[in-house]
């Protein structure tokens, strides 16, 4: 739905029509406590799509991104339920679950030179496996642990709530300023200012009146707060140090990137570890939101859903083009058309059909694009 240059406010114009509609639907749409609803619900979500962007730039993909959150979560379950290990201790072991799985995918895709679509695909069915066993007979862990069940039930005071306002308001200010700077830098033309204030001020107006809405029900959910800073550590990582400008690289042109001593192998080691590692977080916060592992956590259609957030958000599935903090807003599109059909009482195969709909549009936008940009290049 977004391609570079558009980006941002392209992603922001469709949410907002998604909501638009939703809201003349049901006109409990943009209340506070669904809009909260709403954040609660997409946490899982625009983790995994955070991860799901690293990986598709690569030019890869991870189809087991929601067994490993599952594997994890039992992973943390059993530790807090069987062998007493303090909640922090738990989640260290059960990220470091995740970043192990992600080792081994990477290790076996560059070693054997098998495609990742079918490691990972393997991946799903392993993992999904080592859950069911890992979760037992019962169906489900309880977890009891109050600081586990508190990462998803906590909201941020609404003082705070409006200053995590400003500085996302400020940091994409500071992100259209970069980026002009650099177009400026490399000698191409920059949109008008007036573009960019309206955009700016119609963010601010976004953010600033979902903030209000928000800290008139509890305030800003904390978890969303996490996602946040996930993605803003994610989008730094990817954007201003080597690893993320080789992994872009990579995804764009493998080979010309091995030709310029790139090292790609351990580079695609690098993005599975720390996408199964995320999907482990992802995990963790969908067990704080059920107050347990269990056998269903992470299956059906979630890491489907999470590639459909990150291409939503305007990451190419040809590999080499995507910013991380777009997942965010392509996993608020998927969650909205969700939570929207919900409230209309519509049964999930509407939802999936919706979801698959407003996918298969922004990959043909992307497959437009990327012809479009051929052709530039063929021109020059």
């Amino acid at each position: 739905m977004t391609r570079r240059g558009s980006g941002t406010v392209t992603v922001l114009v469709g949410l907002v029509l998604v909501w638009g509609c939703f809201q003349a639907l049901n006109h409990h749409f943009l209340s506070a406590r669904n809009l909260s609803n709403l954040l609660l619900q997409i946490a899982v979500l625009g983790t995994l799509a955070v991860g799901m962007v690293m990986v598709l730039v690569l030019g890869e993909i991870d189809l087991s991104v929601g067994a490993v959150a599952g594997v994890s979560a039992a992973v943390l379950a059993r530790l807090i339920a069987e062998q007493g290990a303090s909640a922090w201790l738990a989640v260290a072991l059960a990220l470091l679950t995740g970043a192990a799985i992600g080792l081994v995918h990477g290790t076996i895709i560059t070693a054997a030179g098998i495609p990742s679509f079918i490691i990972t695909l393997a991946g799903l069915l392993v993992w999904q496996g080592a859950q069911l066993a890992l979760v037992g007979d019962g169906g489900q862990i309880p977890i009891r642990d109050t600081a586990i069940r508190s990462i998803a039930s906590s909201y941020v005071v609404p003082g705070f709530g409006w200053v995590l306002a400003l500085l996302v308001v400020a940091g994409f200010a500071g992100l259209r300023a970069l980026r002009r700077r650099r177009r400026a830098r490399h000698g191409l033309a920059n949109p008008p200012l007036s573009g960019e204030a309206l955009a700016l001020a119609a963010v601010a107006a976004l953010v600033g009146a979902v903030t209000w809405l928000l800290n008139s029900y509890f305030g800003i959910p904390w978890v969303f707060v996490l996602l946040l800073a996930l993605a803003g550590g994610a989008g730094v990582l990817m954007t201003g140090t080597p690893l993320g400008r080789h992994v872009t690289a990579i995804g764009g042109n493998r080979e010309a990137a091995r030709r310029a001593g790139i090292p790609v192998n351990r580079t695609v080691i690098v993005v599975f570890v720390l996408v199964s590692a995320i999907a482990a977080l992802a995990g963790v916060v969908e067990a704080s939101r059920q107050f347990s592992a269990s056998n269903a956590l992470g299956g059906g259609t979630l890491q489907l859903n999470a590639i459909a957030a990150a291409v939503i958000g305007g990451t190419s599935l040809f590999g080499g083009l995507g910013r991380v903090h777009h997942a965010i807003l392509g996993a608020l599109v998927v969650g909205s058309v969700q939570n929207g059909l919900d409230l209309l009482g519509e049964p999930a195969a509407v939802k999936n059909i919706a979801t698959g709909v407003i996918l298969v549009v922004a990959v043909v936008l992307d497959a437009v694009s990327r012809r479009r940009r051929l052709a530039r290049g063929a021109a020059a």
